[in-house]
């Protein structure tokens, strides 16, 4: 009986939703939906695949890379072996599988998310591999069609998978500008970088059944605001009330409604043949042509050695409530400076400030994260966490810049995104996303600075730049480290283990050419010296700032696009020199 015990629990398996023990094979012939409660089940991309794409039509794209772990990550197991397990477990070489297809006889190419793989994290080779489903689509000049499942950003990439919201999300803006339908289909979960970036900002929203989907998870959530949450919050009723979601879609639909979706497009544009399609290494190449301009001022133009300072030690300093604010910096390294506020839909968030100001007599427009110096600035400002309103303000000002020639500067310096419920009900995640979209084809220079915290997604909503530069005190990371040891250590008492593991210093993130330049501060710290750090952020700004204004504005485009692009895990690999 013991030995035909293991046959037997394969037969039968038990819905999560209503607990009902289903036979296996009618539960396969559902398409893995309960018949009793209607509970769609996780799926892996292979089974999604095969629901989904005409039968024969399936052509698998090359998913082996370079092997790369570039911070040397060592949680309680390093990063390796914890890749070791996942493609033992999965049988997958990593978190996506990419391909082209038809359904129902249009020819499309598909990203599938696996949740199984780490999560389904957004890593510097999940990103490379859906970038370039999308390069083949627009060479095939087809449809993209991205299946997401994601708990967000691979941490133990820091902020290299952060890097990947604009690298897909500039993907997707090419396949825009082609005219190619883009669409995406939230499956349970999505959350995090992948909610923040290509999941939202594709031309088309559908939400399986029972998906949920969010820029923060609910148990962050919970823990930062103390609130109990609304009914179904985040599911995908409740994205399809609050406008986040084109519709909500059954299983068993779903491939129907691609059909008609992709039936209506092919309608409505004449056909036109192909270009020959080249193999993804010659995007690269393509880019690479233009990789001198990309570089900018050289790196011996650093302004001065930083000294070496422990992780956590700089990541306290870059939280330090008497360390220079934007509002300072507009008083202290730009003159005239004119507020502008509100997101022309109802709402002017306190943590994000913008407007335009003159630098060395040259008027630009400035926008940056808020915080204060004392709780009351800091409550008022929301600690610098902008809400949907902040994102949509910081938008709208970007936008305004490009159409009056306008380089556009920001300050960066904020732990994250707000996130609240009802900065989840306002489409925190997609307001994000839009941002990153932008930003990636923004037709005027984009220079960003990390100033004090650059968190997650809510700075880099900010900082898809041509030129990045970050204070010497300052940090950028994919997660606070307290986030990050709560997770993969016993507790946050790890938060200093995890500072070091993340590599979220400016030198660490110079040499992994996050960043382009770091801004040396005064011997003590910004907040000792408020007055120099000023003057050493002036002439830095301005260093970098010139060169940029006599680039035409495609090429400019064409340049920070690239600056992204380079991100990917061959690259990644070359540069893992942080040994």
């Amino acid at each position: 009986m013991t030995a035909t015990a293991p046959r037997e629990e394969q037969l039968w398996s038990r819905c999560a939703g209503c607990a009902s023990l289903l036979y296996r094979k009618r539960l396969r012939r559902n398409l893995d939906v309960c018949p009793e409660c209607g509970e769609h089940a996780r799926l892996g991309a292979p089974e999604r695949l095969r629901q989904l794409v005409d039968p024969g039509s399936l052509c698998l794209l090359p998913d082996r890379l370079p092997e790369a772990d570039p911070l040397d990550f060592v949680d309680m197991l390093p990063y390796p072996h914890r890749l070791t397990g996942a493609r033992a477990s999965t049988g997958l070489a990593e978190g996506v599988v990419c391909a082209t297809a038809t359904i129902g006889g249009h020819p499309v190419a598909l990203a599938v998310m696996d949740f199984r793989f780490l999560g389904g994290s957004l890593g510097c080779a999940v990103g490379e591999l859906i970038t370039r489903a999308a390069e083949r689509a627009l060479d095939d000049r087809t449809p993209l069609v991205l299946i997401t499942a994601s708990g967000g950003a691979r941490m133990q990439e820091g902020a290299l998978s952060l890097m990947q919201m604009a690298t897909v999300s500039q993907a997707i803006a090419a396949l825009r500008e082609a005219g190619l339908l883009t669409v995406s289909v939230l499956t349970d979960p999505t959350y995090g970088g992948v909610a923040a970036s290509f999941a939202t900002n594709t031309d088309l929203v559908l939400a399986e059944s029972g998906a949920r989907m969010g820029f923060a998870g609910p148990r962050v959530i919970r823990q930062i605001t103390g609130r109990a949450l609304p009914e179904g919050f985040q599911t995908a009723d409740f994205l399809l009330r609050h406008g986040q979601v084109d519709m909500v879609v059954q299983r068993r639909s779903l491939r129907g409604r691609l059909m008609a979706l992709l039936a209506a497009t092919r309608a409505g544009r004449p056909a036109r043949p192909p270009v020959p399609r080249q193999e993804p290494a010659s995007h690269r190449e393509r880019l690479a042509d233009d990789g001198a301009a990309l570089a900018g001022p050289a790196a011996e133009g650093d302004t001065g050695t930083p000294a070496v300072r422990d992780a956590w030690d700089t990541v306290r300093m870059a939280r330090h409530p008497g360390r220079p604010t934007t509002l300072d910096y507009l008083d202290s390294v730009f003159d005239g400076f004119v507020e502008l506020h509100g997101d022309r839909l109802g709402a002017d968030c306190p943590a994000i400030v913008g407007g335009v100001a003159r630098l060395a007599g040259r008027h630009v427009m400035v926008i940056g994260h808020q915080k204060g110096h004392t709780t009351a600035e800091l409550v008022a400002r929301n600690f610098g966490m902008a809400s949907p309103a902040g994102h949509r303000k910081a938008l709208r000002l970007m936008r305004l810049a490009a159409r009056l020639g306008l380089p556009v500067v920001t300050l960066v310096d904020t732990p994250g995104a707000d996130p609240g419920v009802s900065a989840e009900e306002q489409g925190q995640a997609a307001a994000i996303a839009e941002n990153i979209l932008t930003l990636t084809v923004l037709p005027t220079p984009v220079l960003a600075v990390i100033t004090g915290e650059g968190g997650s997604g809510g700075a880099l909503a900010l900082a898809v730049a041509d030129r990045v530069l970050m204070l010497e005190n300052a940090v950028y990371s994919v997660i606070s480290p307290e986030g990050c040891a709560a997770i993969l250590w016993p507790d946050r008492s790890a938060a200093p283990q995890a500072a070091r593991a993340l590599r979220l210093t400016a030198p660490d993130l110079r040499r992994l050419g996050v960043v382009d330049e770091v801004v040396s501060e005064p011997s003590s710290a910004a907040h000792d010296d408020p007055a120099d750090t000023a003057h050493r952020l002036r002439a830095a700004l301005l260093a970098n700032l010139l060169p940029l204004l006599d680039v035409p504005p495609a090429m400019l485009v064409r340049l920070r696009r690239q600056r992204f692009r380079r991100f990917g895990a061959n690259r990644v690999g070359a540069r893992a020199g942080l040994r």
